[in-house]
């Protein structure tokens, strides 16, 4: 059994790799769909994502923050990681 990629149009498969070369009119084939996920919710959140960057730089929100690493590693309250003492 071999794999072709495929996007359906319609009633018909259009080919998005090489297509298969010896087909006759009527073969037999089976078709899994794969499910994408729907990137508009992505693409939003990523839209919403930026608008509130950009007014918590427009309003300099972290300006007290001198050493980010400093403040990321206080704030994670970090532990030494066994085999990686400093």
């Amino acid at each position: 059994m071999e794999t072709y990629r495929a996007i359906l149009k319609g009633n018909r498969l259009e080919w998005t790799d090489a297509a298969p070369t010896d087909l006759n009119a009527e073969q037999p084939v089976e078709v899994t769909i794969v499910n994408s996920p729907d990137n508009s919710d992505a693409v939003t959140r990523g839209r919403r994502m930026v608008e509130i960057l950009e007014r918590l730089a427009a309003t300099n929100a972290f300006s007290e923050i001198s050493d980010p690493s400093e403040w990321q590693r206080e704030i994670r309250k970090d532990r030494p990681l066994p085999g990686r003492e400093t």
